[in-house]
């Protein structure tokens, strides 16, 4: 069993923001596989299915970003899924827009939905991390991830989105290195 996990906040005016492009994987990949239609349960929105031949659960955690790891160790202690096979999509100041960086375990570098998720179920899981770029000019971190993607921003972030389910196989696989290069050399 795998579960995605794709952070965000919950609130309709969230919906577009930078912060929230794990939500738009999420939803990405319940389109391309078909999985069930979403149920609040967990304290998130769940749905089920399988890719390939794996089972897979996918989240989007309704506790608000900063909160994230509740209702994740919630949905692993219920099913007994090991923290090993948690794949958690969020967004990255660190690297340049548009660009995944997929890796296992390691820093939360700042990010408070990674911080909850640390405290609740320890580091040994795999992060794709996308990345949102910086703000520019005198703009507070704290209000860039919150602003809206932009029209141009937003088409890059659905076509990085199918990028992403098209070498889902790969990172259900976990092979993360050839997933990370796969999908950053997709035109």
């Amino acid at each position: 069993m795998l579960l995605f996990v794709g952070l965000g906040n919950p609130t309709p005016d969230s919906e577009n923001n930078r912060h929230n492009v794990g939500f738009k994987i999420i939803d990405s990949i319940n389109k391309s596989f078909g999985l069930s239609k979403q149920k609040p349960k967990f304290k998130g929105l769940l749905t089920t299915g399988n890719i390939g031949d794996k089972k897979v659960y996918a989240i989007k955690p309704l506790t608000f970003m900063n909160n994230s790891g509740i209702c994740i160790r919630e949905l692993l202690e219920y099913f007994k899924i090991d923290p090993q096979d948690v794949i958690v999509f969020h967004d990255d100041l660190d690297l340049e827009f548009g660009k995944i960086k997929a890796k296992f375990g390691g820093s939360s570098a700042g990010h408070n939905g990674i911080e909850s998720i640390d405290k609740f179920i320890g580091k040994d899981y795999s992060r794709v991390r996308i990345g949102i770029g910086k703000p520019k000019g005198n703009v507070e971190v704290g209000e860039y991830v919150l602003q809206n993607f932009d029209e141009d921003e937003n088409a890059n972030i659905e076509k990085i989105s199918k990028n992403i389910t098209e070498s889902l196989s790969m990172l259900v696989e976990k092979k993360l290195d050839l997933f990370s290069s796969t999908v950053n050399n997709k035109e």
